[in-house]
């Protein structure tokens, strides 16, 4: 009976699934395009409008063309009704499907953040597609996961991260497939122990969830590669950690832990350990040591806090947050808030205007704005704001706005009062905002172009409005371009060009209007607002110049730069900058950095976008948000510094043989083939070549113990830490000292007061060298203790206070001699009165001092 009821059931919903996919096909437009949908074996219906409607239609008329699509993309900001009706139709129209996108995050509010979709679960008969291997459920509303997705056994990469799980079921550990899983930014508190099961999973992202402990089935993850589990609650790690010998990258930064298993040091092909910004006080010494951990925002050798009194209530140990969220689209005070952003200005700021300008509603808009010069190349650029967005200031051809009334107005430049717009009565029967720019073309850029001395232009002339067209023309007056008067031009080189973006042709409209010339302008009638441009020359077709003239001021004559630091070959300096610029760049930084000749030069936009990927044994190791995969983007600049300063690492074994590599720099994507000569690179010429240049690399074969001699040659300035009334230390006395400290150096620098920030630095620059670290940490903290009052008594606290107290009984030796021969000194000058408890010592004294 049971059964039977169900089966009506599932008619009676077949059914209205029917009916509204008939209602929805219906209110499609059966016109033609519904073919053009379908590219291929790829559907991408996420940024049409009405995507749902549009896949029941073509279910209920396009079947055997569904047939063929293995990628299916559809937005979940639709009815959530409307949803689940379109996707109960998925399984039987699109059998072949492998890949499916039901991600939200396409529209965004005021504020620019991403909104979620309207997807709370899937319908059970989506486990019936046998060949889905790709789920992206991002940006949707899923507080549980959907019962079909542990029953797709082919799975192999699901997303679900920015949804509002609390949990992950047990069941997700029977997928046998499964090699990426990523939950990031959920509610995520605890995990199920059936993860350790998904011996196929390679990428695991956990980041930005409120778990506060792990399971230890999680080292049962034997293939693992990445693992990320950033921005949590987790105090402490399982030491089931140390199994996952696959590992490559582990992120734990942003937790609270406290201590670390030591195993993790031992991991095989652990490439990265971030550990930054937790509670750690203490690491293992394997972890210590070891170039691939980050350690930074550690309280590393502090003390414990003061142990609570019993009527004390203990604090809760809690992560330190700060949420700027679009949640709260104001500053809660209800007051202004000013904002200030640093810039350079350009060198020639005539007719140029500077302006803070914000996003919102997926639109960029100025906000008002004034300047405060604090040096006379810097500048400051304030506003007020009451709300959280992006913000940025521009430097830009002055803009002049008006507000265009059924009356009809007048409109001129500010920065070239000879460019004007009448707009006559009724021209508009509702007011009307319409904007202006103006730039000037350089004179010289224009002859190199041409090869035409009597060639000349006007200033390009940018007119923009909101709203729709004039119904009556409107009149626009333009200079006549330098040199040319009115009463003396030959009316066939005039041109009067025309250009509306998004297009990139400038088209010459001049037997399309009525130029109207007076001794010094020029006037015509436009109906739509673009950029016009006035062209004094000989040649026939100016179209394509008018483009190159455009685009040339934006064009660089650009070399590319690796360099190498001296004392650390593994850190290299990139740089892109103007040929112009590169000679007094590589003599302000010879004395620091070597390295091989600049590239050739090659052409590059103003903003154009390239990157350089590390080649042939050489990797990148930085921890910045441009790096992906070994490829560091760069955006060129001409006003910028375009430096970007890395560290190379490579898997190969340096203590058997030294290391070449290169650094290649590229547009577009890397090519699936390096040639085999690395100079082929150089001799690509062409402008849009996809290889730029090719630079080499070299990582120099290590030296071992007995080969450590980098801090032998250590060049110390002589210094005397204290005076000689309480005892001093000469550079003697700090090399004695520095001998002595060994591998505790770290302990001792940070009870003396160095950062952890200066600690990583000194153990870069002398990576294989353990006395050279040492040498230049007591000796750069002495140089800046050196007329600084108890700096002796500072020194030997922190000894002590890192269980050297042989070393700390040492040096008051030291000091206590040098106290007794200065009194004796002054006893013998007569500087001082006798003093029997004194005499004693000075005569027993007096043999040594004799000799000395």
């Amino acid at each position: 009976m049971a059964a039977a009821v169900e089966g009506l059931e599932a008619e009676a919903a077949a059914a209205a699934a029917e009916d509204a996919a008939g209602d929805a096909a219906e209110a499609v437009d059966a016109g033609p395009g519904a073919d053009a949908l379908l590219a291929g074996n790829r559907l991408s219906l996420d940024l049409q409008p009405r995507g749902c409607r549009r896949l029941l239609c073509l279910c209920a008329r396009l079947s055997s063309q569904l047939l063929q699509v293995e990628f299916l993309r559809l937005s979940t900001h639709e009815d959530s009704g409307l949803l689940e009706t379109t996707l109960a139709r998925v399984p039987r129209s699109l059998p072949h499907l492998r890949s499916l996108v039901l991600k939200g995050g396409q529209r965004r509010d005021t504020l620019g953040a991403c909104l979620r979709g309207t997807l709370t679960t899937l319908p059970a008969g989506l486990s019936g597609l046998a060949r889905l291997a790709h789920l992206d459920l991002s940006f949707n509303s899923l507080e549980t996961l959907p019962a079909c997705d542990p029953q797709m056994h082919r799975l192999d990469a699901l997303l679900l991260s920015h949804n509002c799980l609390s949990e992950l079921p047990e069941a997700l550990g029977t997928l046998p497939a499964l090699t990426f899983l990523t939950a990031k930014h959920n509610r995520l508190q605890t995990l199920p122990t059936a993860l350790g099961a998904l011996s196929t999973l390679q990428r695991l992202d956990l980041s930005e969830n409120l778990l506060d402990t792990l399971p230890s089935e999680i080292g049962g993850l034997s293939n693992l590669i990445e693992l990320n589990l950033a921005s949590n609650r987790l105090q402490s790690l399982p030491a089931s950690l140390a199994g996952l010998r696959s590992v490559r990258l582990l992120i734990l930064h942003s937790n609270l832990l406290t201590s670390v298993p030591a195993g993790l040091a031992h991991l095989p092909l652990l490439a990265r350990l971030d550990l930054r910004d937790n509670q750690l006080r203490d690491v293992p010494s394997e972890l210590l040591d070891a170039p691939f951990v980050r350690l930074q925002g550690n309280p590393l050798g502090e003390a414990l806090p003061e142990p609570q009194s019993p009527l004390e209530t203990p604090l809760a140990l809690e992560m330190p947050r700060l949420f700027l969220t679009s949640d709260w689209d104001r500053y809660g005070t209800g007051r202004d808030v000013g904002l200030g952003l640093l810039f350079v200005p350009p060198r020639a700021r005539r007719c140029r205007e500077v302006v803070i300008r914000t996003r919102s509603d997926n639109n960029w808009s100025d906000l008002e704005t004034y300047l405060e010069e604090q040096v006379p190349k810097r500048l400051w650029a304030h506003c007020r704001v009451r709300h959280f967005s992006w913000f940025h200031v521009v430097s830009r051809p002055v803009s002049n706005t008006c507000l265009v009334l059924p009356e009809g107005t007048l409109l001129y430049s500010s920065g070239h009062p000879g460019v004007k717009v009448t707009f006559p009565p009724g021209a508009t029967e509702e007011p009307l905002r319409v904007s202006m720019q103006v730039v000037r073309m350089a004179s010289r850029e224009l002859r190199a172009l041409l090869e035409e001395p009597e060639a000349a232009v006007s200033p390009l002339l940018c007119l923009s409005k909101s709203g729709p067209g004039f119904l009556r023309p409107v009149t626009v007056q333009l200079p006549l371009p330098p040199g040319v008067t009115g009463l003396s031009l030959d009316r066939s080189r005039l041109h009067l060009l025309h250009r509306a973006p998004p297009s990139a042709t400038w088209d010459d409209i001049t037997a399309q209007v009525a130029l109207e010339l007076s001794h010094v302008y020029a006037r015509f009638q436009v109906t739509h607002f673009s950029w016009y441009w006035l062209w004094y020359t000989t040649k026939t077709c100016v179209g394509g110049l008018a483009r190159r003239a455009w685009e040339r001021p934006r064009l660089h004559r650009v070399n590319l730069i690796a360099l190498q630091r001296r004392r650390d070959p593994e850190q290299v300096l990139l740089q892109c900058l103007p040929r112009n610029k590169v000679d007094a760049t590589l003599r302000r930084l010879l004395d620091r950095y070597r390295g091989p000749e600049p590239s050739d030069t090659v052409d590059m936009f103003e903003g154009e976008k390239f990157f350089a990927a590390f080649e042939r044994g050489i990797d990148v190791d930085a921890d910045r948000p441009d790096c992906v995969e070994g490829r560091i983007c760069f955006v060129f600049y001409s006003h910028l510094k375009n430096v970007k300063e890395v560290y190379v690492t490579t898997t190969l074994d340096r203590e058997a043989q030294a290391v070449r590599g290169q650094v290649s720099f590229y547009r577009g994507t890397v090519p699936m083939e390096v040639p085999e000569e690395a100079e082929a690179a150089r001799r690509r010429k062409d402008v849009d070549a996809l290889w730029m240049a090719t630079l080499p690399i070299k990582l120099p074969l290590l030296r071992g113990s007995e080969g450590q001699g980098q801090g032998a040659g250590l060049s110390l300035a002589p210094l005397n830490l204290g005076d000689a009334e309480t005892g001093f230390l000469t550079q003697s006395n700090l090399l004695s000292v520095a001998s002595r400290l060994g591998p505790d150096w770290p302990a001792v620098a940070l009870h003396l007061g160095v950062p952890y920030r200066e600690l990583q630095r000194i153990r870069h620059e002398f990576r294989d060298d353990l006395d050279g670290q040492i040498r230049h940490m007591l000796f750069s903290w002495a140089e800046r203790q050196a007329r600084q009052p108890g700096a002796v008594e500072l020194l030997v606290r922190a000894l002590e206070q890192s269980d050297r107290q042989d070393v700390a009984d040492e040096v008051r030796a030291v000091l206590e001699l040098g106290r007794r021969k200065y009194q004796d000194g002054i006893r013998r000058s007569g500087l001082a009165s006798e003093d029997p408890a004194l005499s004693g010592s000075s005569a027993s004294q007096s043999p040594e001092t004799g000799t000395a």
